[in-house]
């Protein structure tokens, strides 16, 4: 099994190959907390991808689950709400941030990890995803984010099987 490893805060690895990459602007950080713009430190498994079916043209993965977003797809980031960091329909009551996007291309495409679910534990973070890079790898709010070419490359090398490790750096 290949995993996905961030050797740098700017470095993820897959296999034998480095990408550039982004993390978050409140650098890496065991103890994740909502709001706080840090990349959690963790070993996390790969849930399932979203992806923008009018910019990629074919699902991303073939051994992931792949979900095409719409409109109304959502993310709950409200730590005191019963769906929070969970994929939601939109319009939805509680904080939450859109997923389909038409000021950038960020969420093109989103891979969603396993950081705070099963169990969720409010206020932990939310929405930690690898995502699209914006130029110049602008730091992240938490999330890890990849060029969509590179990204779109590592996911078809992944297995659901792979782990995303970020160590205390």
């Amino acid at each position: 099994m290949v995993n996905l490893v961030l050797t740098s805060p700017t470095t993820l690895m897959f296999g034998t190959k480095e990408y550039p990459c982004a993390t978050g602007l409140g650098g890496i950080k065991e103890a994740k907390v909502e709001g706080d713009k840090a990349t959690p430190a963790g070993i996390f498994g790969l849930r399932y991808i979203f992806y923008r079916p009018d910019k990629v043209e074919t699902a991303p993965s073939n051994r992931l689950s792949c979900r095409q977003l719409t409109k109304n797809d959502g993310w709950c980031d409200d730590p005191k709400d019963p769906r929070y960091n969970n994929h939601i329909r939109l319009p939805y009551h509680a904080r939450h941030e859109k997923l389909w996007r038409e000021e950038d291309d960020v969420y093109d495409i989103i891979v969603v990890t396993t950081h705070n679910s099963m169990p969720v534990i409010p206020n932990n973070g939310s929405a930690i995803f690898l995502h699209v890079a914006r130029e110049n790898y602008v730091p992240t709010e938490g999330c890890i984010a990849l060029s969509k070419p590179d990204l779109l490359e590592i996911l078809k090398g992944v297995v659901p099987s792979t782990q995303l490790i970020v160590p205390k750096l």
